[in-house]
């Protein structure tokens, strides 16, 4: 539905990206008093192609504190997750998972704003992790007539990250059930319930380790997708068939024109922008919620944009998509999902 998510990555994925160690802000231990705030964002929202839309969420963080604000990409989820619970970064722009995480490691930790679903509203701010195959092989994983997760065991096997929600938690989830498994730990290692594991690093890499052929199935969400294809018909159940377009720039350069098939899908809660509370005001906390939520950020296409719009946007605009104050309780469904 909208658009969202170690030291590899695939070619092209990376742009502008540094890691939280080697930041020179003023602000590397955080602190309540410092006029300045830095923003971290997982890798899948590190491409290039979203720079501007970085800018435009920092540009706007800016107008409601009058602080400077710097953006921090990354190249590791785990380097995201640990900045923002430590307060190197004061605001994050999390999966779920990441947020949960992150809120393991410091109660400090709160989701400020999500974005709606096409309602406007929080009933449908959800988006989709799949299980996917290449299309050529979707035969291969039916059963009496339907897709199944039966044959993926002993496949070679592309999830995003361990701390990934839609890009491994969600569906390795999903399999640990069907599967009847104690743990997903077999899951993330080569050689155990899969001949291979791979990481992606982004969904997006996780979908080019598929559509190149490295991985038999692979786990991947559709937000972080939907700027590079198009959907060829329901996108919410098992048999969604995903295409990759002809003109889709890096890191699909090679994949163009390609398609998968969701053996599985499944619903998740739409991600947080968070913040570390013991880093930032209340003050500044509650000015950033209101410029997020105002109509000008609502109606900004760097924020929300087109689905075939030429500059890529931090969201996609389906219906009346718009920034949602929100608290931890709206993640209560995810929480008790993942057991955190």
């Amino acid at each position: 539905m909208t658009i969202w998510k170690r030291a590899m990555v695939a070619a092209g994925l990376i742009g502008m990206s540094v890691t939280l160690a080697a930041c020179s802000s003023p602000v590397a231990n955080g602190g309540k008093k410092s006029d300045t705030l830095n923003v971290v964002f997982l890798p899948s929202d590190s491409a290039k192609e979203e720079d501007a839309a970085r800018k435009a969420l920092t540009s706007e963080i800016h107008k409601a504190t009058g602080k400077k604000v710097n953006v921090v990409t990354t190249t590791d989820y785990n380097v995201a997750i640990q900045s923002l619970a430590s307060g190197k970064a004061q605001i994050g722009l999390m999966g779920p998972d990441g947020y949960i995480q992150a809120r393991k490691q410091s109660k400090d930790v709160q989701p400020l704003v999500t974005y709606s679903g096409p309602s406007g509203t929080l009933k449908d701010a959800y988006y989709h992790s799949y299980i996917m195959v290449p299309k050529s092989q979707a035969t291969k994983y039916k059963v009496n007539g339907k897709y199944s997760l039966k044959n993926i065991k002993g496949k070679r096997m592309s999830f995003v990250s361990n701390t990934s929600t839609s890009g491994f938690s969600i569906p390795a989830g999903a399999i640990k059930k069907a599967f009847n498994l104690k743990s997903t730990d077999d899951l993330a290692q080569s050689g155990k319930f899969f001949s291979k594991v791979l990481y992606g690093q982004s969904h997006q890499g996780s979908a080019v380790n598929l559509l190149k052929g490295d991985a038999d199935v692979a786990a991947f969400d559709d937000m972080d997708l939907t700027q590079y294809g198009k959907f060829q018909n329901n996108s919410d159940k098992a048999g969604a068939i995903f295409k990759i377009n002809n003109n889709a720039p890096a890191p699909f350069t090679s994949v163009r024109g390609k398609s998968s098939v969701a053996i599985a899908a499944y619903k998740v809660q739409d991600e947080p922008l968070a913040v570390n509370k013991s880093k930032a005001s209340q003050s500044d906390i509650n000015k950033i919620v209101k410029q997020l939520t105002s109509k000008s950020v609502t109606n900004n296409k760097l924020f929300f944009a087109p689905a075939n719009a030429k500059t890529r946007g931090l969201f996609t605009k389906v219906g009346n998509t718009k920034f949602v104050a929100i608290t931890d309780k709206w993640y209560k469904p995810t929480h008790n999902i993942l057991g955190e």
